[in-house]
């Protein structure tokens, strides 16, 4: 009884740990199968029966392959004689490929049988496979693409080349190219080689890059190249490699340009657009150049350091989150374009237009974010440029008008104007000077001259005359404009003062736009000072130009005013004293003299006209 109660102990033992064994290998990703010498399957673990039905007891070429007969990568027999191997099988039933590892075993009966173990390598297969034709679609497009394509070190060697390169340099076989020295046989001025390796070895790459090539024959030939540096697994540059387009197919060449760019897959880092993407965990996994810049936060800062929703305001990660995993929104998996913001490295808040999608993995399963943006400061800016060329095309335009328009009226009023002018002077020559009606004749004669005058500054707008300019001296036409408006002043409560240097150079001008200049000075003070004032002209030496300021006491000029007050048709004053061409005429004549013009004004504080000469040479 003893006995036999040990027995039924070690009974109950074995089945325990048969039972744990069989636990833990229906547990295995593998597949495990024992067959006996007459192909009889013994044991299948669960995934094994998951894949071909449960087959205990039957033959196995019956279970796995459905077949009467031996399966074709049968190698029962020489495993059974000792052989052990690992291999790759396809079976047609399940359409997997599987990795079979293979050995003998002793039975506890003291039997053979031959175990088998199935790890299905079918999307390792499928991804060898994709990655193959990928490899054969790279060197398809590499010796197909219209374009020159290139491999080479960073000394000066080509290491590969497609066809389209070869024949583009003139050379009659690949063999013959790759044999070359770059900076010797292949750049028409070597200083062009050193200044692309400064280049791409600073920025990684180089689009556009124009430079003259020699073909064979010696010819130059106009290229522009477009590539990128390639490093080695520590991160050193080992060459280069891109493609380079005849400039005179250019045109042609863009699209083509294009698709060699996505050839190139450099599309994320050369992007101008913000891309970042992170894990499922909110770890930032990539981070543009674009991105950089936007945010302040550099690459190396950031990738697998900085989480996500520190750069959005607080909370708005989560919000983009949960409308990428709604369906209302674009569909499940995307965050159709909208305005979100950003939060800068340094604090500032910025608004940009985020685009987003989720990435999924072989099996469907969430991986990662994408998201692109773009700063909308640049395109209100350009907003802001294209608004201003708008204004200034009608500006333009509108001047090209009042050129027109002050030509026209000038030539039709002056033969009338100088027929009057005669008149007047033979009507003076008629009349005693001591007549009443003699100055009564002055006075009608002197508006006429202003009206002349007048139409003399509208035609100089419309189209300057080319005056002669000789050596003169600006003392002397001020002095000459204040004695002929002395009078005019006074009678305006207008006291004039001056402090001239008497030892400045003389200038190289034309007299008559300088009195022209001096004289609307002079007027614009007057009108500056309806009440009365002080108007102090006084002239300087000042890092190495000659001088002269007209300095008012009148009311002043605007702030908002002081950067257009030398724009053509700006003006304070009503319609009826002026259009807005005295200064900008003015202006314009100093700057035809390589001078200029500087304006000092505060409302209420008068305004200092300085107008500074380059002293004459002769």
């Amino acid at each position: 009884m003893e006995e036999q109660a040990i027995e039924i102990s070690k009974r109950r033992a074995m089945n325990r740990d048969i039972f744990m064994l069989t636990t833990v290998l229906d547990a295995l990703a593998n597949g495990i199968y024992v067959i006996s010498e007459d192909y009889t399957v013994l044991y299948m673990n669960r995934i094994m029966k998951d894949w071909f039905g449960d087959g205990t007891g039957k033959k196995c070429h019956e279970v796995i392959n459905n077949t009467s007969g031996l399966c074709p990568w049968c190698r029962c027999g020489q495993i059974l004689e000792g052989e052990q191997g690992i291999r790759e099988i396809y079976v047609p039933k399940v359409d997997k490929t599987f990795e079979q590892a293979e050995s003998p075993v002793r039975m506890p009966d003291g039997t053979l049988a031959k175990l088998s173990i199935y790890q299905d390598i079918t999307h390792r297969k499928q991804r060898e496979a994709r990655l193959k034709a990928t490899v054969e679609d790279y060197r398809t497009i590499f010796e197909h693409v219209a374009v020159g394509v290139y491999i080479s070190t960073k000394e000066g060697k080509f290491l590969d080349a497609n066809q389209a390169m070869v024949e583009m340099l003139g050379y009659s076989s690949k063999e013959e190219f790759l044999k070359i020295d770059i900076i010797r046989d292949l750049y028409l001025f070597p200083e062009d080689r050193r200044h692309f390796q400064a280049m791409i070895e600073r920025d990684g790459r180089v689009i556009d890059y124009e430079v003259q090539f020699k073909r064979k024959d010696g010819s130059a030939i106009p290229v522009l190249m477009t590539s990128h540096v390639r490093y080695d697994h520590q991160g050193n540059v080992i060459g280069y490699e891109g493609i380079n387009v005849d400039q005179s197919q250019r045109y042609q060449m863009e699209r083509k340009l294009r698709e060699a760019h996505d050839f190139m897959n450099k599309i994320v880092q050369s992007a101008p657009i913000s891309i970042m993407a992170s894990d499922l965990r909110g770890n930032i996994i990539i981070w543009n150049k674009a991105a950089e810049k936007t945010l302040g936060y550099s690459a190396e800062d950031v990738i697998g350091k900085l989480h996500i929703t520190k750069v959005y305001p607080e909370g708005k990660a989560y919000e983009i989150m949960k409308i990428l995993r709604s369906p209302e929104q674009g569909g499940v998996g995307v965050f159709p374009p909208q305005p979100v913001l950003y939060v800068r490295q340094d604090g500032k808040i910025i608004e940009g237009n985020l685009s987003a999608a989720m990435i999924y993995d072989d099996d469907g399963n969430e991986a990662a974010t994408v998201g692109s943006f773009v700063d909308l400061t640049e395109r209100i800016d350009m907003e802001r440029a294209l608004s201003k060329t708008q204004q200034q095309l009608l500006h333009s335009e509108k001047l090209a008008a009042m050129g027109r328009l002050t030509s026209q009226v000038a030539h039709e009023l002056n033969n009338p104007l100088y027929g009057i002018m005669n008149t007047l002077e033979l009507l003076k020559s008629e009349v005693p000077e001591g007549n009443k009606r003699r100055k009564l004749l002055d006075m009608s004669l002197s508006e006429i001259v202003r009206l002349a005058d007048m139409l003399k500054k509208m035609l100089s707008f419309s189209k300057p005359e080319q005056e002669i300019k000789k050596p003169v001296d600006v003392n002397t036409i001020a002095d000459e404009i204040l004695m002929l408006h002395e009078k005019q002043l006074k009678e305006h409560n207008i006291i004039i003062r001056t402090d001239f240097d008497a030892d400045i150079p003389l200038v190289h001008a034309s007299t008559n736009q300088l009195r022209q200049v001096f004289l609307n000075m002079v007027s614009n003070a007057r009108d500056a000072m309806p009440d009365g004032g002080t108007l102090t002209v006084s002239s300087f030496m000042l890092e190495g130009f000659v001088n002269i300021r007209f300095a008012d006491t009148g009311v002043g000029i605007k702030a908002e005013n002081l950067s257009r007050i030398f724009d053509s048709f700006f003006t304070t004053k009503s319609s009826v004293k002026g259009v807005g061409l005295g200064l900008s005429v003015c202006y314009g004549f100093i700057k035809d003299h390589g001078g200029d013009i500087r304006v000092k004004s505060a409302p209420g504080e008068g305004a200092a006209f300085t107008i500074s000469l380059p002293v004459s040479l002769e």
